[in-house]
């Protein structure tokens, strides 16, 4: 099966560094990689030109998430791509993950699927722990969700639904926007335990927000055009909060009873947090 990966970075040289080196070690090919730079001034734009055999679109502005992504996507598309995933710059991937998405996609007949993940500070054995993690966790499975961290799309997705809303703001909404077209649909989304990764945690929006030299509580996305878009009145949002709420618990006491973890865990201070 033919895939590639979707990055867009703005900034954060060091981040990008690391996610790229990551998908090197877990097997990637540097030509399965797409990265859209967004007008970086930090020394991204020099670092991504000096790697052979990388696809890299260079933007003179910085263009937003959406944008970006949806360039990302039709160069995947052009190169006849079954599959597309999305990744954020701000992650670190352990082996098998390109492997752990597809063989679960194939075998659940899924057209949308996240890998696990730990998000948080980096302060622990990422090989040792996601070798014992992946071997413990690969049977673990949430249906019809997907994590805007990382998502691997069928192109049929793409082609039925349309890509990326570009009214959606700087870095906000595009990925729940999709999911929510996606289901509406008819297609089928999950999060599997056969894949995994580490994400450092809002390290994108951050580097947008300074950029635009905004505040950080601020909101990047279009959130009254987001929730006008689908409808989502008070009652609607807060259904919606409950039934995830529910679900989580749900996946959470489910998981950790049966496996000893959850395919969404914290990193705080140390410790372990199991969503």
């Amino acid at each position: 099966m033919d895939l590639r990966i979707v990055i867009a970075v703005l900034n954060q040289l060091d981040y990008t560094r690391q996610c790229l080196q990551s998908l090197g070690r877990a097997g990637v090919p540097t030509g399965n990689l797409v990265v859209i730079d967004n007008a970086s001034t930090d020394g991204t734009r020099e670092f991504l030109a000096s790697q052979p055999g990388l696809r890299v679109i260079s933007n003179e502005t910085n263009r937003g998430c959406a944008p970006a992504w949806n360039q990302g996507v039709e160069a995947a598309q052009s190169a006849c791509c079954e599959w597309i995933v999305i990744l954020n710059n701000d992650v670190v991937v352990a082996p098998g993950l390109r492997e752990g998405l597809l063989g679960f996609a194939a075998q659940s007949r899924c057209d949308i699927v996240s890998p696990a993940m730990v998000e948080g500070d980096l302060d622990y054995d990422f090989d040792d722990f996601a070798a014992e993690y992946l071997r413990k966790m690969s049977r673990a499975v949430r249906r019809g969700v997907a994590s805007g961290v990382c998502f691997m799309v069928h192109r049929n997705v793409f082609q039925t639904i349309g890509t990326f809303d570009e009214q959606l703001g700087q870095a906000g909404y595009e990925d729940e926007d999709l999911f929510r077209r996606a289901r509406q649909a008819g297609f089928q989304l999950a999060i599997t335990g056969r894949a995994f990764l580490h994400h450092f945690g809002s390290v994108t929006q951050k580097s947008v927000k300074s950029a635009r030299g905004v505040s950080e509580s601020s909101r990047l996305g279009n959130r009254d055009y987001f929730r006008k878009k689908h409808s989502l009145n008070w009652f609607r949002r807060r259904f919606d909060r409950l039934r995830e709420g529910t679900r989580i618990l749900f996946w959470r006491r489910a998981e950790r009873r049966r496996f000893g973890a959850t395919l969404h865990i914290r990193r705080i201070q140390g410790g372990w947090r199991y969503d």
